[in-house]
C-alpha cells in the first residue's frame, strides 16, 4: 500500500498495541476498519457513549491505499479533528498527530462522561432530599390540621 499523501510504501508498525499501515515520511498512518475502534478502545471502550463517528463528509484530494477510491473528510465525531476515510469502508487515514489527538479526545470523553453521571447522581440525590423534607413539611402540616391537634390546642386556650 502507498501513502496517500506522499505516495511512498507504508510499512506495518505496532503503534497503540494495534498493527497500522505508516508512512516512512511521517505523514501518518493507516487504519484498517475495526482498528479505529480498537484505537479509541485504549481510552474508552464505552462505544455506545463515544457518540456517532460521521455525521457529514467531503470528497478529499488523496485516495485509499487499498482500492484507490477518493478519501473523504469528517470532523470526528464532530469534534475539531478532520480525519479521512474510505466510503467502501476499508479503513481511516490519520495524519501525524491525530492519532494522539483521538486518544486524547476520547479520554476527555470519559472523563466528561463520569462528570455527568456524577453530577445526575447529585441532582437526584437533592431531588430526593427535597422529596423527602417536602414529605416531612406535609406530614407535619397534616398533623397540625388533624383533629386532636386542634381539641388539644382548644382545650389549651380555654383553660
Amino acid at each position: 500500500m502507498k501513502c496517500p499523501k506522499c505516495n511512498t510504501d507504508l510499512v506495518k508498525q505496532i503503534l497503540h498495541g494495534i498493527e497500522v499501515d505508516t508512512c516512512t515520511n511521517d505523514h501518518g498512518m493507516w487504519l484498517d476498519a475495526q482498528e479505529l475502534g480498537q484505537l479509541e478502545d485504549e481510552a474508552f471502550k464505552a462505544d455506545e457513549e463515544k457518540g456517532t463517528l460521521v455525521f457529514s463528509s467531503t470528497v478529499s484530494n488523496f485516495k485509499c491505499p487499498k482500492c484507490n477510491t477518493p478519501l473523504k473528510q469528517f470532523d470526528y465525531r464532530l469534534y475539531d479533528l478532520t480525519l479521512e476515510y474510505c466510503e467502501n469502508k476499508d479503513g481511516f487515514w490519520l495524519d501525524a498527530g491525530e492519532d494522539e489527538r483521538v486518544l486524547q479526545l476520547m479520554k476527555q470523553r470519559k472523563k466528561d462522561m463520569a462528570n455527568k453521571q456524577e453530577a445526575e447522581t447529585g441532582w437526584r440525590d437533592a431531588e430526593r432530599h427535597e422529596t423527602d423534607s417536602e414529605t416531612i413539611w406535609k406530614f407535619d402540616l397534616m398533623r397540625l390540621r388533624s383533629k386532636e391537634f386542634i381539641d388539644k390546642l382548644m382545650d389549651k386556650f380555654h383553660r
